[in-house]
């Protein structure tokens, strides 16, 4: 069975526990309240937290705007890839999820909790949901103020923050020093230091490890991408001004 067709099982809920294990334990008919959670050392228990999560807050997030878009969902096939016959479940943790009277902190807190040694994995979960929110060519504003709120619940900086909306935004619009999280003073070492650094934190063997699930891979890929570009495009500028 997928990952995704263990969305649907209550044991499922009763091993995340909290408010994400809640949403499961709705759909398998067992309603799951106050069961406490700690953080999976198990990769498979984690990477169900890391996927219920993001289902959570993209339901929360489209709450935020007030609508869900078809370029939304589709964008959300694009950062996982759900097959065709399991896709009511993914559905049904998505309305549990919207209607759910949990506040989008609640399930923040938990993703935080587990992945407290995890922040590459926090910041996947950001990147899926800037993934999905600019599928509609613009940010809404209040889709922004919730992406910065769950990250400062995930402990990361307005600066961190500001890295990430960096690498989310068009080819050639972004600022590649923010981008790469350094500032345009840094040495030509300190800029390689840090872009092999995020290289290294984006490589998706180690984000499996810490609990990504392969069907998300691809958002790791991408955020790969973004990153080297931005640092060849910094080369690219101080070559050019020797």
């Amino acid at each position: 069975m997928t990952i995704w067709g263990k969305l649907g099982g209550a044991s499922v809920g009763l091993a995340v526990g909290g408010p994400l294990g809640a949403l499961v334990g709705g759909i398998a008919g067992h309603f799951i309240i106050d069961v406490p959670f700690g953080r999976p050392a198990d990769p498979q228990a984690k990477s169900l937290a890391f996927t219920i999560g993001v289902v959570a807050l993209s339901a929360k997030m489209a709450k935020a705007d007030g609508v869900v878009t078809p370029l939304e969902v589709e964008a959300f096939h694009e950062v996982f890839e759900v097959p065709d016959d399991e896709m009511a479940n993914v559905r049904r943790v998505f309305d549990l999820a919207m209607g759910s009277v949990a506040g989008f902190e609640a399930y923040a807190r938990q993703l935080a909790d587990i992945f407290a040694d995890a922040p590459e994995v926090k910041e996947e979960v950001i990147d899926a949901l800037f993934h999905i929110a600019k599928a509609d060519r613009a940010v809404h504003p209040n889709e922004r103020a919730f992406l910065r709120e769950v990250a400062a619940i995930f402990g990361f900086s307005e600066a961190e923050f500001a890295a990430m909306e960096a690498r989310h935004l068009a080819p050639g619009k972004g600022d590649p020093y923010l981008a790469l999280g350094v500032s345009r003073q840094a040495s030509n070492e300190e800029i390689t230091k840090a872009w092999r650094r995020l290289v290294m934190e984006t490589h998706p063997d180690r984000l499996i490890g810490q609990g990504l699930p392969p069907e998300a891979i691809r958002l790791a890929t991408d955020k790969l991408a973004a990153i080297n570009a931005a640092y060849e495009t910094i080369r690219a500028e101080r070559t050019a001004g020797r």
